[in-house]
């Protein structure tokens, strides 16, 4: 997954305080439209990431590109139509990763049309573009892995709404071990390059996808794949 040296950490803090808060607000936020008040009621609908942020997930996550934030208790019991509005307040929080992404994205074109971004400092320059590619990268990283169908991540809440009630008792037997499997996964070298590795290189394609839509738009097209080196994620 991603890996960064200590002079790019700051810049990723940054990030995933941005990517963890607007996740974890998304999905409050969601389910207390929807009729749960539960996250409301513990202060999570707030873009206050200290009521969001597991310190422990996050200094994982700096050091080997995986990781989490405290989880938004949800009462789907409270819901009109528990199952779908399930599977919205889940879905929520991995589309507001990819939403940021693509803002990431889309002023990386601006500052390039409109910022004047060549008279800035070299050091303003470096630090403004590192900024907005991990924005971009991490925001993405962070869309494939919750949708992973894996507890406690939102795929598997997901899948948990979408399947038959047989199908959910099913997979309840297993759920303890979710997130053993997960990181056995990520750790484990050579099992990680044929599981995860193929799903997770599916960032390029995202990203690729992107940078044709603005490109289209604004009428030339950046070099994402060589600002991406920048980042030393990729």
């Amino acid at each position: 997954m991603l890996a960064y040296g200590f002079d790019v950490i700051p810049f990723v803090l940054l990030v995933l305080i941005l990517a963890f808060t607007v996740h974890e607000f998304a999905h409050a936020y969601s389910a207390y439209k929807f009729g749960d008040s539960t996250a409301y009621n513990e202060g999570r609908v707030t873009l206050n990431p200290r009521v969001h942020l597991d310190v422990f997930g996050t200094i994982v996550f700096i050091l080997v590109g995986f990781g989490w934030a405290k989880p938004v208790p949800v009462r789907r019991s409270n819901f009109k139509k528990p199952r779908l509005m399930g599977v919205i307040v889940s879905a929520v929080g991995p589309l507001s990763n990819l939403v940021m992404a693509f803002i990431g994205l889309l002023i990386l074109y601006l500052l390039w049309t409109f910022g004047g971004i060549e008279t800035w400092s070299t050091g303003t320059q470096k630090a403004a573009l590192l900024f907005l590619v991990l924005l971009v990268q991490i925001n993405i990283v962070l869309f494939i892995l919750n949708l992973l169908p894996v507890p406690p991540l939102d795929g598997y809440r997901i899948l948990e709404d979408v399947l038959p009630v047989a199908g959910r008792e099913k997979m309840r037997q297993y759920e303890q071990w979710g997130m053993i499997v997960l990181l056995l996964l990520v750790f484990i070298e050579p099992l990680y390059r044929v599981t995860l590795g193929p799903i997770f290189a599916l960032q390029y394609d995202i990203i690729a996808g992107f940078n044709t839509a603005l490109s289209s738009i604004f009428g030339f097209r950046i070099p994402v794949e060589q600002l991406f080196r920048v980042s030393g994620g990729l």
